[in-house]
């Protein structure tokens, strides 16, 4: 603590609250998979209003002021899927700081390779298995707990808690967080502190991320009977042209990029590139044939293919310029209009950040790396993220740096069969949640 803190004098207050927390173990498990057995799966965006207004009615008997904000005109939104969030606050008793937790209410599809229902929240050995343990409905629920085992102490707390589910987060976060930082709900003077619980570990505070760039290439080729493929010019065989030069030229110097940034896990301190998908030709069918050999489906036409679409997430460390980034993909693509009979090609961006970081002396850095100490009696370790999470949005459009993600479970267990999170995992970032907002609202001095 610093020399402000007068700790002797909330010393019995806090270890009740710590235990209060403690107690409610069953409490945070039953939220967790209460929360997990809603399928929030993006894309499309199924059961997001459900999840909204299940946290909403939750949360308003406890004294927190509730509202549900639908992201009109977002993408994604429609009367079908509607990008619902909600948004709760919780006013003390003066004019402190507000400490707000964000967690999103998406989670990606199932896919193959579970040995439990991926959303039945299954528990096994002191472990809650399903799809969202992890990331991220086991960090909204010790936000949770930890909100409420603070009110429900009597402590006076001068400042404000806001507690929101947030939508799309996988998939860019602008129906989310996004669209709630342009409107404010992210900067001073209503919020003056975030705590995002991403699956970083209990005892490591993710300070930022490193920088990301999709972007969709199309190479373009002319159209031809497929039995006279001469007479037409491969769009796919120009893409596999550019992806080769990819393979043995950029990625090659990409490993040879590291950062000084404390990006977990170690394999990603470099920069990196995926190739996301590839469409060329004609709209991919399931083709079948029945015991004669005979299409049972739509059987193929022949064509050259005239277009091939690529989308390239291409994640940059912080030493890197966003502009250099893209235009060493464009110079790549020029060298091959160059020199390659026939090559052209289009390309647009998608989405683009630049990295993140919050300093280490922040406030709220500071308050969770004492409440660390405090509950698990070691120092935290600081990391930053390989992909980014909602912290862009609160920086770019919210303008409020003081911004980390803290919470529990095992990143690289997220969007993995098998997901969990341990339960004792969940009370303990629960517990530091809870000591760091009473530092952070003004509670403790």
């Amino acid at each position: 603590m610093n020399s402000k803190t007068t700790l002797a004098d909330l010393r019995p207050q806090v270890q009740a609250l710590l235990a209060r927390i403690e107690a409610k173990q069953d409490e945070v498990v039953a939220l967790t998979q209460d929360l997990v057995r809603i399928p929030t799966v993006n894309p499309p965006g199924d059961a997001y209003e459900a999840c909204a207004r299940f946290i909403g009615e939750r949360l308003k008997p406890r004294g927190f002021a509730v509202e549900y904000v639908r992201a009109h005109g977002a993408p994604g939104d429609s009367d079908a899927k509607p990008r619902m969030n909600v948004v709760a606050r919780w006013e003390g008793t003066g004019s402190g700081e507000c400490v707000h937790f964000n967690s999103h209410i998406d989670v990606v599809e199932a896919g193959t390779g579970w040995t439990s229902d991926p959303f039945g929240a299954e528990i096994r050995d002191g472990k809650i298995y399903g799809r969202g343990t992890c990331d991220m409905k086991g960090g909204l629920a010790a936000s949770i707990i930890a909100c409420e085992a603070l009110i429900e102490s009597g402590m006076s707390i001068p400042g404000a808690l806001e507690i929101s589910g947030t939508v799309d987060e996988e998939s860019g976060g602008f129906a989310g967080v996004g669209y709630l930082a342009e409107r404010g709900y992210f900067s001073k003077p209503r919020v003056h502190h975030v705590i995002i619980p991403e699956p970083l570990g209990v005892d490591r505070i993710c300070l930022g991320h490193r920088g990301v760039w999709w972007s969709e290439v199309e190479t373009k080729g002319r159209i031809a009977h497929g039995s006279m493929p001469f007479l037409g010019d491969s769009a796919i065989n120009h893409m596999s042209a550019f992806i080769h030069l990819l393979e043995t030229q950029l990625q090659p110097q990409l490993k040879q990029r590291h950062t000084s940034e404390p990006v977990e896990p170690p394999g990603a301190r470099v920069s990196t590139l995926n190739i996301n998908s590839i469409h060329g030709g004609q709209v991919e069918q399931r083709y079948a044939t029945d015991e004669r050999g005979w299409p049972t489906a739509d059987a193929p036409s022949p064509v050259v293919a005239h277009s091939c679409r690529t989308v390239l997430d291409r994640r940059f460390i912080a030493e890197e310029n966003l502009e250099a980034v893209k235009q060493e993909i464009i110079d790549m693509l020029d060298e091959l209009k160059r020199t390659r009979p026939g090559f052209d090609y289009g390309i647009r961006d998608i989405m683009s950040f630049v990295p993140t970081a919050t300093p280490r002396d922040a406030p709220v850095v500071d308050a969770t790396a004492r409440a660390i100490a405090r509950v698990l009696g070691r120092e935290p370790s600081y990391i930053a993220s390989p992909g980014t999470y909602d912290q862009k949005h609160i920086v770019r459009s919210g303008k409020l740096r003081d911004c980390i993600a803290y919470g529990p479970g095992i990143l690289d267990l997220a969007h993995q069969p098998n997901e969990y999170v341990g339960i004792q995992e969940l009370v303990d970032s629960a517990k530091v949640m809870a000591l760091a907002s009473l530092s952070l609202t003004g509670a403790m001095r």
